[in-house]
């Protein structure tokens, strides 16, 4: 006799696997009538079906491994940030003055080749070479 619907109906109402769950040959004839969630919880507690415990490993430990030279991943350092915050920061400075007419383009382009070079360590250091 095939109660496999049966097993899945109880699967999901008690939130288990369907190889976990046993259903008790002797009253086969309860199992079967049973349609809703409510029959297969009132089955559980009669014990006409019941709930194996889970085999395996109780507690799952990680594997150590070895680490080796190309598995360390390092983070970008503070340095990379900084170069970003002052570069935008001395960019958006000397497009401002491109655009109030103060810079030609020429002296624009070489002003943004110095910047990406790190020729400037601050906006104040930037307009001293300027003036």
């Amino acid at each position: 006799m095939n109660l496999e619907t049966k097993k899945k109906l109880a699967a999901r109402t008690l939130n288990v696997g369907i190889k976990r769950i046993v259903i008790d040959k002797n009253r086969l004839d309860e199992v079967k009538e049973a349609i809703t969630r409510q029959d297969i919880k009132d089955l559980v507690s009669s014990g006409a079906i019941k709930i194996k415990e889970v085999s395996g490993r109780k507690t799952v430990e990680k594997r150590q491994r070895r680490r080796r030279a190309g598995k360390i991943k390092k983070k970008p350092k503070n340095r990379k940030k900084n170069y970003v915050i002052i570069t935008k920061k001395l960019r958006k400075y000397i497009k401002e003055l491109k655009n109030q007419g103060k810079m030609d383009r020429d002296k624009y382009i070489e002003i943004r080749k110095k910047i990406r070079n790190k020729a400037f360590k601050s906006k104040r250091q930037l307009k001293e070479n300027l003036s």
